[in-house]
């Protein structure tokens, strides 16, 4: 953490690291939107509503399936950006050829996002990531990116979380925790917890320590709608430093 605490507290720290002028740092910036959380449920910020992450779906790696709903979306190009079987990173690109079950060749552990590659336009209809026949990730049409407020650790690095912040539409509220499941433990902790409302805006919180999140640990952000049914959405900075 040395390292760490004099590099973020230069001026050009930050920016030092997203340029990777520091060998053994890392960023990591995550974004989660659940489209419309109805009123009196929960579910992990991410692009099913009503829903917790399927984190039960990797037992152990394997291989993913990818479904289009547009015909407009046929022969476009994505990414799957994940972890293989020993949690370290890998990617992935898939031609949506058929409607249903466009297959990968690499098996994944965990799925961090998925997005439209250049040169392919934005998706007309939602695309659907699977495993077997449980969905692990999708891209809501029109956003070109998936949007999952999860992450996990890779191999290797230790994870320290700067920042954390949340907003809902206006005229609801929620409640939300940020959950962490470190490696080798069977169950979710929590490790930070938040209200938001639409009329009160955002939440935010800088982390005067940074919470250390150790590798291959998982990160779920989810809320519960108090009323009205509404769009969320969180996002949250890690550094990654490499062991």
């Amino acid at each position: 953490m040395g390292m760490i605490q004099s590099i973020t507290r230069l001026p050009h720290g930050m920016l030092g690291i997203a340029a990777r002028h520091f060998d053994g740092l890392e960023h990591a910036h995550r974004v989660g939107a659940v489209p419309a959380m109805s009123q009196g449920d929960s579910g992990t910020i991410w692009d099913v509503n009503d829903t917790d992450y399927p984190w039960s779906a990797f037992s152990s790696a394997t291989t993913l399936t990818v479904d289009r709903a547009s015909t407009d979306d046929a022969g476009k190009l994505i990414v799957i950006e994940g972890l293989d079987e020993n949690y370290h990173p890998i990617s992935e690109e898939v031609t949506l050829t058929n409607a249903t079950g466009n297959a990968t060749t690499q098996s994944f552990i965990r799925v961090q996002s998925i997005r439209m590659t250049n040169g392919s336009s934005i998706n007309d209809g939602d695309i659907t990531v699977n495993a077997s026949a449980t969905v692990v990730g999708r891209i809501v049409a029109g956003r070109g990116m998936s949007l999952m407020g999860i992450y996990t650790v890779p191999a290797g690095y230790t994870g320290y979380l700067l920042k954390g912040t949340c907003t809902c539409r206006a005229s609801a509220d929620a409640t939300g925790d940020m959950f962490v499941r470190y490696f080798g433990d069977s169950s979710f902790v929590v490790g930070h917890s938040f209200e938001v409302s639409g009329s009160g805006g955002e939440y935010t919180y800088d982390f005067p320590v940074p919470l250390r999140i150790p590798e291959k640990s998982d990160i779920d952000v989810r809320a519960s709608v108090r009323s009205n049914n509404a769009r969320i959405t969180a996002a949250f900075d890690i550094l990654l430093e490499a062991d």
